[in-house]
């Protein structure tokens, strides 16, 4: 087969070569044409004509079965056995509380759940699980997990990378949902087929790939818009890489090229549905008739095969006759689907203990990894429905057991928002307003100097710039200098894990930018207008702002000593004392959650 270099492939590796050099961008290129030349034995002129039937033995990989629920098995702790002692009350707050809604707990909440937990330890915690999920806050910290998924962003990408000035409304539904606990097999539904069901901006979720609008061949852009959200839909609802059958059978499942396209077809009229009111991220219209459905003979969208119809993977069982997108809405998210349920609760734990217990969680099939625990997974999965879909108390269920209370072996970072998040909720700057467009946020000069006016401008209001990270702009091609260095994704495809890099820009950006010494300067400011000059209680408060926990002697000794001779170096106390807020802030505790 003849590797062909598409426009919308050659401003991807454009874009790869701008971000990682021409090197790597040759490479790939030069191994994606061989990795082409060396699928073509699979590539059929006939697709439908020449795919292989299903077989029993291709069903019995371990997560294409039906869930295996072992009787006696009650619950969390019965599986997963855990083997260390329960968490101290100020750990356990802290982790609770990042967890649930990605932000510290204040002074206050570290103090009174000590103080409760003290007199009754499971009741303090219950109490304090429902007060966390019952925050607003809950929505916009889980909403960026699913996002993530999602390949959400408020531009287009490529060379323009021109701005969707709606998307933000998908953004808003995605944490109004989760805030209102809607029951998740609907969540996942309407995102799917919203707009059939009286909810049409749910189908952001189907529209928020990178898009080339003025591409001239809109055949071609129709082609690729299509085989994202076929490959996003696969990836994200079934945990399977069903983007590999585009111009082929699957290499390693039970996924042929044909059963792409047909789950592709379930799409077809969605983008050419002329109203998809502005929806979402974009207008998606074509003022061409409707083509019918197709096999695209080796993924050449010059190539239309033969006609099919929409139907799910034959792996998974039949389609009713005349399936549409709400038919595919309510197969993926059902009781019935293993698979889906598996890879939800696969990601669920993922969030909650920072690793899978699947450890590939974009792909449960044969080139991904069986779970380390196979009953736990298949019992989460299990409880979803039996918890009536609700989210919140499938949280509450994993965070109330012995396994989650325990002390932890390894420390989760916080991601790059959380982290941005947590630095102004301790110096008191967060601005909890809600919903709307997304904010910009000021950009380093040498930054700005090398964008186009409109790209580097900031929103004018500064009392935006302090909303949570959740609400800021989110630019495919340039993400803000924080969240890269500590591993946002670029939403260019669904990201079903964030990497966890460790590099020397992300110190020195924690050290030495002009953000971080504003709000070490500001908890200073603070902190000396409460206690003076008295450095026992500034070390305390401080240290209970930033870590949430008490100093201990040996803190205190070191913090008292580092005062005094700060204060000689530097202009006066409150600068000596915003050096040490600002080592508070650059402590591994601060950036990890044990």
């Amino acid at each position: 087969m003849t590797f062909k270099l598409t426009v919308m492939n050659a401003f991807r590796f454009l874009r790869l070569a701008e971000m990682q050099s021409w090197l790597r961008a040759s490479i790939l290129l030069l191994l994606i044409a061989g990795r082409a030349h060396a699928v073509s034995i699979h590539a059929s002129s006939d697709p439908v004509k020449d795919e292989r039937p299903i077989k029993s033995e291709d069903k019995e990989h371990w997560s294409f079965k039906p869930l295996q629920i072992t009787p006696g098995n009650t619950g969390i702790d019965d599986l997963a056995q855990p083997s260390s002692p329960p968490a101290d009350p100020a750990t356990l707050i802290r982790r609770l509380t990042f967890d649930l809604t990605g932000l510290p707990p204040t002074p206050e909440e570290v103090t009174a759940f000590k103080d409760s937990a003290l007199r009754t330890p499971n009741s303090a915690f219950e109490s304090l699980v429902d007060k966390l999920l019952a925050s607003p806050r809950y929505g916009e910290h889980w909403a960026q997990w699913w996002l993530d998924l999602a390949r959400y962003a408020d531009t287009d990408g490529f060379e323009y990378d021109a701005e969707r000035n709606r998307a933000w409304q998908y953004r808003d539904w995605v944490i109004d949902a989760l805030n209102r606990d809607m029951p998740f097999d609907a969540f996942v539904q309407h995102q799917i087929a919203g707009d059939l069901m009286g909810d049409e901006i749910a189908t952001g979720f189907l529209f928020s790939c990178p898009d080339m609008p003025d591409l001239n061949n809109q055949s071609e852009r129709r082609h690729v818009l299509l085989n994202d959200i076929a490959t996003t839909v696969g990836a994200v609802g079934l945990g399977l890489t069903v983007g590999c059958a585009q111009c082929h059978d699957h290499p390693y499942d039970p996924i042929s090229q044909a059963d792409f396209y047909r789950l592709r077809a379930f799409f077809d009229n969605t983008v050419l549905t002329k109203t998809s009111k502005p929806l979402g991220p974009a207008v998606r219209v074509w003022t061409e008739g409707i083509p019918a459905s197709t096999v695209f003979v080796r993924g050449d969208f010059k190539r239309p095969g033969p006609e099919i119809q929409p139907a799910i993977p034959r792996l998974f069982g039949a389609t009713p006759a005349k399936a549409d997108r709400t038919t595919l809405a309510q197969w993926l998210a059902s009781k019935d689907n293993a698979l889906f349920l598996r890879t939800m609760a696969n990601r669920l734990w993922q969030q909650h203990f920072g690793k899978p217990l699947a450890a590939i969680p974009g792909d449960l099939g044969h080139q991904g990894e069986a779970p380390t625990n196979p009953a736990l997974l298949d019992w989460l999965a299990a409880e979803l429905p039996r918890q009536n879909w609700s989210l919140k108390r499938l949280h509450k269920v994993i965070v109330m057991s012995q396994t989650y209370q325990q002390k932890a072996t390894t420390p989760t970072r916080l991601t790059g928002e959380m982290l941005r998040d947590a630095m102004l909720s301790v110096s008191g700057q967060l601005n909890l307003k809600t919903g709307g467009p997304g904010v910009k946020l000021p950009l380093p000069k040498e930054i700005t100097s090398t964008l186009i006016k409109s790209q580097g401008e900031a929103t004018k209001d500064v009392t935006e710039h302090t909303r949570r990270s959740i609400y800021t702009f989110a630019r495919r091609n340039l993400r803000h200098p924080l969240f890269e260095l500590f591993d946002r994704p670029d939403a260019q495809i669904s990201c079903a894990r964030r990497n966890a890099s460790t590099t020397a820009p992300q110190a020195l950006m924690l050290l030495n930018s002009d953000f971080a010494h504003s709000i070490a300067a500001k908890i200073a400011a603070q902190l000396n207008a409460q206690h003076g000059s008295d450095a026992t209680a500034l070390i305390t408060a401080a240290t209970l702002r930033c870590l949430s926990r008490q100093p201990t002697p040996q803190e205190i000794e070191i913090g008292q000593k580092f005062l005094q001779k700060q204060t000689a170096l530097t202009p006066g106390f409150r600068e000596a004392l915003a050096d040490y807020c600002l080592a508070l802030l650059n402590s591994n505790e601060f950036v990890y959650v044990d």
